[in-house]
């Protein structure tokens, strides 16, 4: 019996994952699992552009809207349910599409994630509580006193990473980056790794006019919603940190919008290091399905 296939569509934001993944989801008659690190909650749907209704309905997808922002979530415990999943559906399909920007999740899945110590929620929310009155930088020193090694490493504009570092680093006393044994686990299907890209002319521009739809579709009042919560890590991200700034008289909302269109062009540069690096991935521009569906069948068991 041929192996079962994992096929990974990867890419910066903005790039045409999602109609990509439907697209060859359709083909291949199989589910869509996300890895968007934001899209598993519920509570963020404009700023992290969600499939839409018609989008979902038309094939069955997975860690959408599946958690919720108040939950203590990371990319050990996704790695755990993601293949648990992984497992079931291959039961009843040869192929599963796993999409998303969020490489370290990827990674988690295709080649597992370190086991490291959970954290007491009285060290979680000493993390919090610093993040809420210093901000990103209070918890970068914090980790700089720590750990140098991964300080030197880690995106220092992604929260989530930099406090589930530091959450390692109180709880066992050793660097983070000490106890990254980074071994590849060993899995029960093969993987196909595609990557989304153009130029970077094109890749700005869709980044800008989706900003653009957002704040059409009701981002504002979206993100007015969640201003109590804005202390949350899954809210320290692009999209709802400006404009939770806008909302406390910090910067006019035209400038707000500029600021959400910076930062995510400065996002996506980041994702298109990260996925650089994988020398396994094959990259096409976002719109050569049909040259995409024949490189996938043309890869034999």
């Amino acid at each position: 019996m041929p192996p079962k296939t994992l096929i990974i569509i990867a890419g910066p934001t903005a790039i045409g994952k999602t109609s990509l993944s439907i697209a060859a989801a359709k083909y291949f008659n199989c589910s869509v699992v996300s890895a968007d690190s934001r899209q598993f909650f519920k509570e963020m749907s404009i700023g992290t552009a969600k499939p839409d209704i018609d989008e979902m309905q038309a094939v069955p997808h997975y860690f959408i809207n599946s958690h919720s922002i108040s939950e203590d979530y990371n990319v050990g415990k996704y790695e755990t349910e993601a293949i648990a999943l992984l497992e079931k559906l291959f039961q009843t399909n040869e192929k599963i599409i796993l999409t998303g920007g969020s490489g370290l999740y990827i990674d988690a899945v295709c080649k597992g994630f370190d086991e490291l110590p959970e954290a007491a929620a009285e060290t979680r929310n000493k993390i919090n509580l610093l993040l809420k009155s210093e901000g990103i930088e209070g918890l970068q020193k914090l980790l700089k006193e720590l750990d140098i090694n991964y300080y030197n490493k880690v995106d220092l504009e992604n929260p989530q990473r930099i406090s589930r570092a530091l959450e390692v680093c109180l709880t066992s006393g050793k660097p983070y980056s000490e106890l990254r044994k980074g071994e590849i686990k060993k899995r029960s299907f093969k993987v196909i790794k595609i990557g989304l890209n153009t130029s970077r002319e094109e890749l700005y521009r869709k980044i800008n006019q989706r900003v653009d739809e957002m704040m059409s579709n009701g981002l504002l009042n979206e993100v007015k919603s969640l201003l109590q919560f804005k202390h949350l890590n899954a809210l320290q991200t692009v999209g709802y940190k400006e404009l939770f700034d806008h909302l406390e008289n910090k910067s006019d909302l035209n400038t707000a919008v500029e600021l959400i269109k910076q930062n995510t062009r400065r996002f996506a540069k980041r994702q298109l290091t990260w996925f650089r690096r994988d020398s396994d991935i094959k990259w096409f521009e976002p719109d050569e399905i049909d040259k995409i569906l024949i490189y996938i069948n043309s890869i034999k068991d």
